[in-house]
């Protein structure tokens, strides 16, 4: 989706500094940037209080205006600013999570596990193993490169990189594909526990 007339102006008018431009950006985009904060934050089993949520908002909104609006001055306009800010916004939230980890002594087998659970969110092997055969006998729903995007993932534990290597789409694409997929398996899913 292309940049809209909209977004076009409102970036223009915050980066000319326009009186409420600011304030209408913020408006405009802060139900997105906090959409964005508990989702990253759930889908790595992070509980965030009300406090982390607006800290981590207000870290994404001080990155938009630091060096000069520089990362609002980078968009180039290829895509709906919402899809870059929500781009942007995860980056944040995956830093400032990494970030507020304390650190692991050495032998904490807990602690480094959390660790690396927050820092590679994919299922562990035990994980995959249990939903094996709920995986197989769902994939036949899926074709193409839907299907081989799940299947690399859940079953062979690829990451998005190695995933994007061997079937040769974008890295930024597997996650969207990734979703589509489990919203066709969920409704199979519930599709065949109806039957």
């Amino acid at each position: 989706m292309a940049l809209s007339e909209i977004d076009r102006t409102l970036l223009d008018r915050c980066l000319q500094r326009k009186p409420r431009a600011w304030e209408d950006f913020v408006d405009r985009f802060l139900g997105l940037v906090i959409h964005v904060v508990n989702h990253t934050a759930r889908s790595r089993n992070v509980r965030l209080t009300s406090a982390d949520r607006d800290d981590f908002c207000a870290e994404f909104f001080l990155e938009m205006v630091r060096n000069d609006f520089s990362l609002l001055r980078n968009f180039r306009g290829q895509s709906s600013l919402a899809t870059y800010l929500t781009v942007v916004a995860r980056r944040i939230v995956v830093r400032e999570l990494l970030a507020r980890m304390p650190a692991v002594p050495l032998g904490d087998t807990v602690s480094v596990q959390v660790a690396s659970e927050l820092q590679d969110p994919r299922p562990s092997a035990e994980e995959r193993l249990a939903d094996r055969e709920e995986i197989e006998r769902l994939l036949s729903e899926l074709q193409g490169v839907e299907a081989a995007v799940v299947r690399l993932y859940h079953l062979e534990g690829k990451s998005y990189q190695e995933i994007s290597v061997a079937v040769g789409v974008s890295e930024n694409s597997i996650g969207p594909i990734l979703s589509r997929a489990r919203g066709k398996l969920r409704r199979a899913s519930i599709n065949s526990a109806a039957n």
